[in-house]
């Protein structure tokens, strides 16, 4: 096995609950959604979707696949942001949750990429160098920071979907709605400019785990979740593995670097 960082393994990990999970449902995960109903093969592509996660969690675990899975997972990700989520952004540039929800995948697709630079062999070095190594790792960053803009600014446009999320037993539900807009956006400043950005990077994947954990798993664990509500529990999990990712990608950098800290290849 070839096991790089914590957030490599629970980001693996989550990847094969969610092939499990697809393969079991016949249908796509919320990570995948919206699809439409009407897509020609739609049910086909669904068992796509969900084998393309468990092969690629399970690959990345092993050194002999690792390069493989990380690349595959990537280009699937890439390729499916372009036809599934950016195309709204066309339609609609203006309302701000067409860009929360490309955010959601870009998170993703930063976390795949750098497990991507971590483990490129030399075919990809010579053939897609500006994506491997450190450069990768720095493309990985920058898409992360961008994803952050959108989901603090979502947290504003949204303040009346935002705030009653917050849960009831902490005061202050629009303060908190506030304030965590407001960290996604530093947090987001942080990664882009370099300055604090290890610290940047790990409290932003902290808050994305803080609200796994308080907003959508006690309705689950109490039986009353909705099915949209279970999905939005689904995607902030797979945000969280992939936000752990980037994180880690800080590992050689000081906590408190006030200058912008170099990427390096694990």
């Amino acid at each position: 096995m070839r096991i790089v960082s914590v957030g490599h393994v629970v980001f693996a990990a989550t990847l094969i609950a969610f092939g499990v999970l697809g393969v079991v449902r016949g249908d796509f995960t919320q990570i995948w959604a919206p699809v439409p109903k009407a897509l020609p093969g739609r049910e086909l592509m669904a068992y796509l979707c969900a084998l393309v996660c468990l092969a690629s969690g399970l690959g990345l675990f092993w050194r002999r696949t690792a390069t493989v899975a990380a690349r595959v997972l990537l280009a699937y990700l890439v390729l499916w942001a372009l036809a599934f989520k950016a195309r709204f952004i066309a339609i609609a540039p203006l309302q701000e949750g067409v860009y929360q929800s490309l955010g959601e995948n870009v998170v993703l697709i930063a976390g795949a990429w750098v497990l991507y630079a971590w483990f490129a062999a030399d075919w990809d070095r010579q053939r897609l160098g500006f994506a491997t190594g450190a450069r990768g790792v720095r493309i990985a960053r920058a898409l992360y920071a961008l994803a952050l803009i959108a989901f603090g600014l979502s947290h504003f446009f949204y303040l009346n979907m935002t705030a009653p999320l917050v849960p009831a037993w902490l005061p202050w539900h629009t303060g908190w709605a506030y304030f965590t807009g407001a960290a996604y956006l530093a947090a987001a400043l942080a990664v882009l400019v370099g300055v604090f950005a290890r610290l940047a990077a790990a409290l932003s994947a902290l808050m994305m785990g803080v609200f796994t954990v308080l907003v959508w798993a006690p309705l689950a664990l109490a039986g009353t979740i909705s099915a949209s509500q279970w999905g939005e529990f689904l995607v902030s999990w797979a945000l969280t593995a992939a936000a752990w990712v980037v994180a880690d990608s800080y590992r050689d950098a000081p906590w408190l670097a006030p200058k912008p800290a170099l990427a390096r290849a694990a």
